[in-house]
């Protein structure tokens, strides 16, 4: 895997809106500046806005080629040192017959998004670059009030040097409370913040384990299956998958089904591990461990994969970033997860 540059202040990074195209409808605009003045003011960006991506929802719905063409021309703009994600959606998918892999491969800049974007980091780990499962403007750039500090920790630690990254701790704090974003008054309220009471869960697993990276949102993962874009099985082996949930908060039956099609392709004979997220709201919290267990531990015989739970990336507030083909490691033992690389490269 090609490893982009880190940023730096001062740089060019893209917005783009490669599904949903919420940031450019007038009522949610107000949003999307406040995300942008962010990335402006408290991480000394330069922010490009791709020619499409504020053109609004029926707009973007109605030709992914244009989205597509964002993505592309972001990726050969040499200007511009990294993309993110203005929002997800359920719409990426139709953007990959107008892909061209060689451009990312051969232009590689750091790529940031989650949820539906599950869909674009596929397109990056097929041209063999490293992309970084985390926020986006619209939803934590532009977090009401301000930034979580655990999520500027993060984006700074991940994006912004070349060193290892390290343990990440569990987040003492989360919020999943919606407050519609088309009222222009809502972003002057802070969300209500949750103390954590559990911090990272063991559902299985001992020892040490490591692993490279790969993974993204349940859901949209579940598009992907005989897709140009599904890696080979091969690809698999010693991984650490990473797996959350989207704000549809799927049922535990569906999640069940979900692990059963990977279980049934042989994804979870092949890993050394996996990593759960928080659900968001912790709606189904008990239930989902259960699933997990359920299909792993009795169904596809594997109660030596270790299963870290509870983990602060995806659909919950604040979040860390997770590096696409990077290795990452659990110590059972001691209940921790580290990452033992770098997430970018050096200047």
């Amino acid at each position: 895997m090609i490893k982009p540059e880190s940023l730096k202040k001062g740089d060019k990074i893209a917005t783009i809106s490669l599904s949903s195209g919420l940031a450019g409808d007038k009522e949610f605009r107000c949003r999307y500046e406040i995300g942008k003045k962010r990335l402006e003011n408290l991480f000394g960006l330069k922010v490009v806005e791709m020619p499409n991506s504020l053109k609004g929802s029926k707009y973007l719905s109605n030709n992914p080629k244009a989205r597509a063409e964002d993505m592309i021309n972001a990726f050969k703009n040499k200007e511009i040192k990294a993309i993110f994600s203005n929002i997800g959606g359920d719409d990426t998918l139709r953007l990959l017959p107008y892909i061209d892999f060689d451009v990312i491969k051969n232009n590689p800049k750091i790529f940031m998004g989650y949820s539906d974007t599950t869909v674009n980091h596929f397109m990056c780990y097929k041209a063999g670059l490293t992309s970084y499962y985390g926020p986006s403007v619209l939803a934590e750039f532009a977090e009401n009030v301000e930034m979580h500090d655990y999520t500027v920790k993060w984006i700074k630690k991940v994006l912004f040097n070349n060193k290892t990254i390290g343990e990440i701790e569990s987040s003492n704090y989360w919020t999943s409370q919606m407050l519609p974003w088309e009222n222009r008054e809502n972003s002057k309220i802070k969300r209500e913040l949750n103390k954590e009471k559990r911090g990272y869960e063991l559902l299985q697993g001992e020892g040490v384990v490591k692993g490279e990276l790969i993974g993204g949102c349940i859901e949209v993962l579940d598009w992907l299956r005989g897709t140009i874009l599904w890696p080979d099985l091969e690809a698999w082996e010693n991984k650490i998958l990473f797996l959350e949930t989207s704000e549809e908060k799927p049922t535990p039956i569906e999640i069940r089904r979900y692990l059963r099609s990977l279980d049934a392709i042989g994804i979870f004979e092949r890993l050394n591990a996996l990593i759960i997220a928080k659900p968001q709201a912790e709606k189904y919290y008990e239930e989902y461990k259960e699933e997990y267990l359920k299909v792993i531990r009795d169904e596809a015989k594997r109660d030596d994969l270790p299963i870290m739970y509870n983990m602060n990336f995806g659909h919950t507030a604040p979040m860390f970033i997770l590096p696409y083909g990077v290795e990452a490691e659990i110590d059972c033992d001691n209940n921790k997860f580290r990452i033992n690389e770098a997430g970018t490269s050096g200047l």
